[in-house]
């Protein structure tokens, strides 16, 4: 197991490791005064959580890899002499379809769009039908089916037929965001479950102080540590598939992160006995919807909204057939509904992530670069993750709870909801002064001649998302884990996950202003739209924060499983 340590430094792995569950203290159930006075620690995260990291780890260098050159390939055309798509000279982009900056912008954007709406899918065939392990090795598979006809777009003899070309890059960006997507919303779960104990408990560090194990704490450090491998995984893909395309073209960089993903077939074959495997239980989505409308239609004066469907308050004669659950299984569907309430604000964070993989690189091309490649700022958003990660996770977060200060998960959403309005002004500031400043003014994306100002002003935009996903992101995974019923998880997880394809959808509807001269607007646009949207999720949440640990602490449900 790795290290875990207390808020105060003390490693606490060995004490949690030795303690049986008997020696817990049975006495000390985790009341309401235990939560005010004592510290919270993580519990040890196992090997098996690890490894599946890793599989991620090649997974996203594969799809970042490859996501990092699109822009490029489709918006820019083929450099004269050129059969690869390279450009090694000092101000050359690289590219090969030619088709523009708003047909760039929307088919990358359609891909992300495709991507993230392939969760729901995997997430239903996982709990109901095939179970997690077994969704994501087909997810692998089709992915690399995908990958491999990526790599023949942009073969040379291939490339030099653009509609050839767009035609087998439209065949890949479907097969490939089939295999993605339904990897998505499998992996995480997985690698969540494979830690104990989803409830609170008591127990005794080293130093004979009692603490409190609390797997949220636990979940946001896994789940930090998972975010860290996403983009250890990204940043590599990112910066070596943008010198790889400048230097020698799109063929090698679209091969190197096909044989990255490779790594994932080995990790899931000889891990396969490690992991805990939870087994589909049929199909529970139709279920839980029968339990929303039970409680609608059936509600009494007597009973709240969810009550109202709770099998013991109805008399048995009166049950359905389906209601083959215990009262707890219906807290914990009031819980995931209340997850996916909790979700229908991020689309409008999302629309503002997006710019880093689209508007941003074309902006690059409008400043001065010195030969550097215009994706390549695009890299400190996965390397301020990796900086930050850390010191959010070891330093910040612990000192806040020392403090009394409970940064809850909604409040640490809503952070990144003001942290995303924050990046969008910065680029909207620098568009500002690459209009007054280029050589054409406010047509500097058509100017064969860049504004004198280094490409690096875009630090900012790249450092504000990066925080904005520690805050938003990675508390949207871990959200989505820790509140949905346990036979639901994958799918709840592909229903947070669709929210960025929503977003993307919405971004569609920007398009008209992804042109000269209108940049400045819809920079701006996208800032105001985070800023009220964060406002208005802090205070469509406020009640629900304030039962947090309430829902955290729930007892599992039962649910069986009966042919009709």
């Amino acid at each position: 197991m790795l290290p875990v340590k207390g808020e105060k430094g003390e490693d606490v792995t060995e004490k949690l490791e030795e303690q049986a569950p008997d020696a817990l203290h049975d006495e000390d159930e985790v009341t309401d005064e235990d939560r005010r006075t004592l510290r919270r620690v993580p519990a040890a995260i196992p090997w098996a959580s690890f490894l599946i990291a890793v599989c991620e780890l090649s997974e996203r260098f594969s799809y970042y890899g490859t996501v990092q050159v699109f822009q490029n390939f489709i918006e820019n055309p083929l450099p004269i002499g050129s059969t690869t798509g390279a450009d090694p000279s000092s101000e050359g982009t690289p590219g090969a379809l030619g088709r523009g900056q708003t047909a760039a912008t929307g088919l990358t954007t359609f891909n992300q769009f495709w991507v993230y709406c392939m969760p729901l899918l995997g997430g239903y065939l996982a709990d109901a039908y095939l179970g997690r392990f077994r969704t994501i090795k087909l997810a692998v598979y089709i992915a690399i089916v995908g990958h491999i006809i990526l790599v023949i777009c942009a073969i040379p003899p291939v490339i030099k037929n653009p509609n050839g070309s767009m035609a087998a890059f439209a065949v890949a960006i479907i097969v490939m965001g089939l295999g993605t997507g339904m990897f998505k919303s499998t992996v995480s779960p997985l690698m969540a479950e494979q830690v104990g104990s989803q409830k609170q408990r008591i127990a005794t560090t080293n130093k004979g102080e009692r603490v409190i194990v609390d797997p949220t704490i636990t979940s946001a450090r896994l789940f930090n540590f998972f975010y860290l491998m996403i983009n250890i995984g990204a940043i590599g893909g990112q910066v070596s598939m943008t010198f790889a395309e400048k230097y020698e073209g799109f063929y090698l960089a679209f091969t190197l992160p096909t044989v990255v993903f490779l790594i994932c077939i080995p990790i899931l074959h000889f891990g396969r006995h490690l992991y805990k495997k939870t087994p589909p239980s049929g199909s529970v989505l139709g279920t839980s919807m029968r339990v929303w409308r039970y409680a609608l239609t059936h509600r009494s004066p007597q009973h709240s909204f969810w009550d109202s469907a709770k099998p013991s308050n109805i008399e048995p004669d009166l049950r359905p057939r389906w209601m083959t659950f215990d009262d707890a299984w219906v807290d914990e569907i009031r819980r995931g509904f209340k997850a996916c309430y909790i979700f229908a604000l991020f689309p409008f964070y999302w629309i503002c992530y997006n710019q880093i993989s689209s508007n941003l690189i074309s902006q690059a091309k409008s400043l001065t670069r010195n030969g550097v490649p215009n994706e390549i700022v695009s890299n400190l958003d996965p390397l301020s993750i990796i900086i930050f990660v850390p010191v959010f996770e070891f330093l910040v977060y612990p000192g806040l709870r020392r403090l009394g200060i409970n940064f809850t998960a909604l409040k640490r959403i809503f952070a990144g909801f003001m942290c995303a309005s924050a990046a969008m002004v910065w680029s909207a500031v620098v568009q500002h002064y690459i209009y007054r400043q280029s050589p054409c003014l406010d047509r500097a994306s058509e100017c064969d001649d860049p504004a004198p100002l280094s490409v690096w002003v875009q630090t900012g935009p790249y450092v504000l998302i990066g925080i904005s996903e520690i805050f938003a992101s990675v508390t949207g995974l871990e959200y989505a884990f820790t509140k949905a019923p346990k036979n639901m998880r994958s799918l709840v997880m592909g229903a947070f996950l669709f929210t960025s394809a929503l977003g993307s959808a919405l971004q569609q509807a920007f398009l008209p202003l992804v042109q000269d001269p209108r940049l400045v607007w819809m920079y701006t646009t996208f800032a105001v739209i985070a800023f009220i949207a964060g406002v208005v999720f802090r205070v469509a949440t406020y009640s629900i924060d304030q039962e947090e640990d309430r829902l955290n602490n729930l007892d599992e449900g039962q649910f069986h499983v009966t042919k009709q």
